[in-house]
Order: structure tokens, then C-alpha cells, then sequence
């Protein structure tokens, strides 16, 4: 049975719809949830007009807008909502390469949101850039809290040989993952739930994870990455996946960290995982300053900035060599 056989009646709905799209060129890349506000925000907008206001920028249309056949699979999908006479999409569909992905509509209120913005497309960047630098065999992968599957598709794209799984709590990121996989027709990812890697079993070649890293006061699971300053769930991340890598596998974690007072406390807390002859590990930062309207809120007050950071874990196998660590700026 392929991906698409596996889909309901709604996911499919929503698959023919992204090929819809694809076929009519639709692009979008989309910002920051504060830039997508503030385009928002600009006078004559409110309204969509084209495709790209609909599916980007998540603006209200009239009916009529769309083709009898688009609004139907929007109905079919359970992703049309209706309010003072004018629709709007429950979801977005934005580009990243030649694929598309559906995603949450803006904004990004509810709390179990799928999100995807300026974080994926760097990590997306950041997985390429691994798997053209290594080429050890993967038989095995992981995306941890896949969210729209990026993670997961682009391993599968890179590596058709490869069995790799999109794992995530929330039940609405499973679903729209088995969608956005089945649209990217790859035929080697599957999707499962499990918090973390407690439910699934076996080891990794690859695990990569772009976890949420905020500290969020809604504890929006997109989100929240718990402890006072979002970084408790990229450590158990760290904990739990050292322990799931074959050897010669590897790690490939993208988070935040709130810097306080020219510290990296994410850097600091990762000794202890780190300090071993097991595992060698590069750590740096990709972006120095993100989401500065951030230290606005509760909790944040001694934050200087919050950074962008990549973290690879390599464990050691034979012909690996001795451990060999570079911890980038902090």
C-alpha cells in the first residue's frame, strides 16, 4: 500500500489540493510570525485576492474566489472556517526548494499549531549541509517532533535507501507530515507517535530534531521547550538520542538559547552529555540574534539575545578516530 492509500478522505482532500497548486506555480516563503502580522497589518490587504493571500498570508476571501472545486476540498479537508460572510483557511502552504508544504494557518494560536517559518527553512539548510558532508550509510533516521515533516522528507529525498521515521505528539503534525510526504512523493517515510524517542525502539544512523525553544506562558506544545528559558526539551533530546545512535551515527539538533549575560546556559548544560570518549561534536551558532520582540515578554528580563544554534553529535565507530570537539562563538 503506498502513502496515498494510507490517506482518509480529508488528507486526501488536502493532497489533491497541494497538487493543485503545484500545477498553478504557487509560492510562498513565509516570515516570522511578527513580519507576517505587519504585511497583515498594511491598509487595502485585509482582504485576499489571489491565491498566495488565501494559502500565505491567510487573509479572509470572499466566496467566489476560489474555484467550486478548490473550496470543496478545503470543506472535504475540515480546513474552512467561515465568519461574517467571508472564508478563510484553516492552513498555509509554503515552499521551501521545488516542494510544498502544508502547515497551520496564521496565527498560530492553537496548541497543537504545526509550525513552519524562518527555523525550517535553516534547518532544513543545515540537514543538507550534513549529508553532503558525510556520506556513512543510513539505514535508519528520525525526525524528533516533526511538526510539517521537513526534517523527515528532506533525509528521504537525500536517501530513498533510507527507513525514516517522523515522530511528534501531536496528532495534527503526524497527519499534515503523511500529507506533506505523500505531496513530495517519498515513499520511505512513516510516521508514528511517540514523546521523543520513548515510543519508538531501535537505534539511529541519523536523528535530527528541531524542537521548540521558547518559554512560552500558553505552553503551546509548537512551541514551549520548557524549564525557565525553553531549553529542557532540546536537553532531553540531547539525553535521549545519545543513547539511541548506532555507531558512526549522528545527531543533528537545531534550537534557540536565551544568552544571559554573555553565557551560553545551553552549552554549559551540555557538558555532561558531552564529556565522553564516545562521541566527538561540533557546536556553533547560525544566527546570533532571533526573535527579539521575545525579551518583551515575562521571564526574558535578564535574556541579552536569543540565538540560532546547531549542535552534531557524532558516535564513535571504527575508523572514526578520537573524540574532537569545536564549540563555536557563544
Amino acid at each position: 500500500m503506498n502513502q496515498e492509500e494510507c490517506l482518509g478522505a480529508d488528507d486526501l482532500a488536502l493532497l489533491q489540493l497541494g497538487r493543485r497548486l503545484q500545477a498553478d506555480g504557487y509560492r510562498f516563503v513565509t516570515p516570522t510570525p511578527l513580519t507576517h502580522q505587519r504585511v497583515n497589518d498594511r491598509a487595502g490587504v485585509q482582504q485576499a485576492s489571489t491565491l498566495r493571500d488565501i494559502y500565505g498570508w491567510s487573509r479572509a476571501f470572499a466566496p467566489g474566489l476560489l474555484s467550486a472545486d478548490e473550496q470543496r476540498q478545503l470543506l472535504q479537508a475540515g480546513v474552512l472556517e467561515e465568519n461574517q460572510g467571508r472564508l478563510k483557511s484553516r492552513v498555509r502552504w509554503s515552499s521551501l526548494d521545488d516542494l510544498l508544504f502544508v502547515h497551520s494557518g496564521f496565527p498560530t494560536d492553537a496548541a497543537d499549531s504545526v509550525f513552519f517559518g524562518p527555523d525550517t527553512y535553516r534547518f532544513a539548510q543545515l540537514i543538507h549541509s550534513h549529508l553532503q558532508q558525510n556520506f556513512a550509510p543510513i539505514r535508519r533516521a528520525v525526525d524528533i517532533g516533526c511538526g510539517a515533516g521537513v526534517g523527515a522528507i528532506v533525509i528521504a529525498r537525500a536517501r530513498r535507501e533510507a527507513e525514516v521515521l517522523a515522530v511528534d505528539i501531536n496528532p495534527a503534525a503526524l497527519r499534515l507530515t503523511a500529507v506533506n510526504a505523500a505531496l513530495a512523493e517519498v515513499a520511505n517515510v512513516s510516521t508514528e507517535a511517540s514523546d521523543v524517542l520513548e515510543d519508538v525502539d531501535g537505534n539511529f544512523d541519523l536523528i535530527v530534531a528541531n524542537p521548540p525553544y521558547m518559554a512560552d506562558p500558553a505552553e503551546r506544545a509548537y512551541r514551549h521547550g520548557g524549564g525557565a528559558l525553553g531549553a529542557q526539551l532540546s536537553l532531553r533530546i540531547v539525553e535521549q538520542a545519545l543513547n539511541r545512535l548506532a555507531p558512526g551515527g549522528s545527531l543533528v539538533l537545531y534550537t534557540g538559547v536565551a544568552m544571559v549575560d554573555g553565557r551560553d546556559p545551553f552549552l554549559q548544560a551540555l557538558a555532561p552529555y558531552l564529556d565522553s570518549k564516545q562521541f566527538g561534536w561540533t557546536y556553533r551558532e547560525l544566527d546570533p540574534d532571533v526573535f527579539g520582540e521575545e525579551l518583551l515578554t515575562p521571564g526574558y528580563q535578564r535574556v541579552e539575545r536569543i540565538a540560532v544554534v546547531a549542535l552534531i553529535v557524532t558516535r564513535m565507530g571504527p575508523g572514526l578516530g578520537e573524540n574532537v570537539e569545536w564549540a563555536g562563538v557563544s
